[in-house]
This record gives C-alpha cells, structure tokens and sequence, in this order.
C-alpha cells in the first residue's frame, strides 16, 4: 500500500457530543495528495469510540487506533508511531478547521525555513458559558501573553507570525518530529508547550498562518475551565523547569496574586492594604475588559466575564503554586525573565 503524504493525528477521549460534527472538517480536508485519519481514542466511556468505527466503516482512510494511558501526549505518540505520511498533522477533536488547513501547511513546510506551522486559535462558544469565555479569550486580559489567539475576522492580523511555546496544533515533517523524540508523556498537559521548547531550543522555527485559524470550543462549565487551567498551571511550572526560556510574564500574575492575598490575610496592616489595593486595581482591570469585550455584542454577559477570568487566573495560579511545590521553584527561568 502507498504511504499516504500527511498523517492527521485526532486526540480523542470522551467528545460523543461534537465529534461527529467536528469530524467533518477533519475528514473533509481538501487537499491535492493523500491522507490518512488516525483517531485515536483514549478510553472514552461515553460512546465516542462507537462513532469513530462508525467513521472508519464509511471511509477507508480512517482509522482507530487506541491509547491505553488515556493522556494527550500518549495518544499523539501511539499516532506517530503509527504514522506513514511524509508530513503529519495533529487536529483536536473539539475544534473546527478551516478545509484548507492541511494544505496550506504543507506548502508552507514544503517552502523551507520553518519547521512547525500552525494557525490561530479561534475561540468560538457553543452555549451560554463556552461563549463567555469565548469572549474573555478574546481580550489580552484572557490570552495571557500568548500570540496563539486569533479572530474570527482576522482583521489587523499579520499573515505569518513566529511563536514561543504558546501554540495550537500545527502540521511538521515526521521525520523532525521523530528526530525530537515526539511529545514527552511525562506531559500529560501543556505538551505542546514542552514540544515547543524543545524545537526551538535546536533553533527550529514555528509559524503561525492567518489562513490556518480553526474556531476551538472552550469549556461549557466553570468547574471544567477551572480544571483546565489548573492543570495548565500545574505543568506550565513543570516545563519551567526543564525550558527556563518558555517563561513569561504573564504566567507569574496568577501566581502572585495568590500570594499577595495569602500575604494580606497572614500578614499585618500593611500586607492587608497591599492585598486590597491589588484586588482593588485587578477588579477594575477585569471591569475593563469585560465593557470592552461585550461593546459590540450583549452588554448583559459583561457583569458575568469577571467569573471567567477570576476562574482562569486564579486555577492558573493555584495550578503553578502547586506545580512549584510538586516540581520546584524554577529558579533559572525567574533568573532568565528577571534579567539577571
């Protein structure tokens, strides 16, 4: 059988409720060579694997494979093994792509001079809450620093940007991915940033393309934005560690609003008028970007978006805590960002 040119790796656990619908613009690619669809699923319990053998059954390039450890980085590594493309794509199950996704990364790779090409990442809600923190990730106060994000419109957007280690999928050669080692399972989250790390330590370039944007679907509930980023918090102090040069900024001002608060309720006078007055400035900033966000939209969900970003950056922040705790305090990216 002839390898097929781009092998697209579909992450799935537990997505019965999109992944029919999403899947279409998975399998529906138009691309000028040929692919194959590994999907591949990570336990899922909730009657997502029954819908992938039903897409296997009606279309021969698919197929299921199946990832024991349950984890993100486990699957992508199951698929790259599996992988015979000379190119290889990784697409999420809870996110809609453009057709011409695979297509215009592969041309761009096949331009030479960069090794990764993805494309903005595209909040796009589907019920009450995913649509608020649409709007919140639409905002600088919810992107955190990361040149990942995009816009439905695309308006003021350059064609082609570089990226750190914030990305969102992407399309390589295999033979760059496998020459890396693939994702670290030791990642169960934030592998794309520790993936990241590691190509542009070995001074690789990552590229991300207007063309390329997919709409991803963020969390329908606060409990799950509140584990997510969690979690992202957790392993963002993880990859620290090992990837001093993938700090920013932004992912110390969760960490240390926690801190200033514990400071004020522990502390004295002054550590309790310093705490009040943070809390003060950051409900007026959150105040800000909620007007800013609903001005062309319901004015009515801008109360509601402080939830949104209280729940991110607080999760965010207990999450890199906890991570310093679990993982050490990353003293050489603190050194790095601080310039000393």
């Amino acid at each position: 059988m002839q390898a097929p040119d781009v092998s697209v790796l579909v992450p799935i656990r537990n997505e019965a409720s999109i992944i029919r619908e999403s899947s279409r613009t998975i399998v529906g690619q138009l691309f000028d060579g040929s692919a194959e669809f590994l999907m591949i699923d990570g336990n899922s319990q909730d009657g997502t694997r029954a819908v992938l053998d039903e897409l296997a059954g009606q279309d021969p390039r698919v197929r299921v494979l199946e990832n024991p450890a349950g984890d993100l980085a486990s699957a992508l590594n199951v698929g790259l093994a599996a992988a015979r493309g000379e190119f290889v794509a990784k697409m999420d199950a809870h996110t809609y792509f453009p057709t011409s996704y695979l297509q215009a990364g592969v041309d761009r790779l096949r331009r030479g001079g960069v090794s990764w090409v993805s494309g903005p990442q595209i909040p796009r809600g589907s019920d009450p809450w995913s649509r608020r923190v649409a709007l919140a990730l639409g905002t600088r106060l919810g992107m955190g620093g990361s040149a990942k994000w995009g816009s439905a419109s695309g308006a003021g957007e350059p064609e082609e940007k570089e990226l750190d280690t914030g990305v969102f999928s992407g399309v390589w050669r295999r033979s760059v991915l496998e020459r890396l080692g693939g994702w670290d399972p030791d990642w169960p989250v934030n592998e794309d940033s520790e993936l990241a790390s590691r190509f542009l330590e070995t001074g690789e370039r990552i590229l991300c393309l207007r063309s390329m944007g997919a709409h991803y679907v963020p969390r329908s509930s606060v409990r799950g934005l509140a584990r997510q980023y969690y979690r992202y918090g957790y392993y963002r102090a993880k990859t620290a560690n090992r990837h001093p040069a993938s700090m920013r900024n932004s992912h110390l001002g969760p960490p240390t609003i926690i801190l200033v608060c514990v400071a004020g309720v522990l502390g004295g006078r002054r550590s309790r008028a310093l705490a009040g007055l943070s809390l003060a400035a950051y409900a007026l900033i959150q105040a800000a970007e909620s007007i800013r966000a609903t001005r062309d939209g319901d004015h009515r969900e801008a109360p509601l978006l402080p939830i949104v970003y209280t729940t991110m950056h607080m999760s965010f922040g207990a999450g890199y805590i906890a991570g310093c705790l679990r993982f050490g305090i990353p003293h050489d990216a603190l050194k790095l960002r601080l310039g000393r």
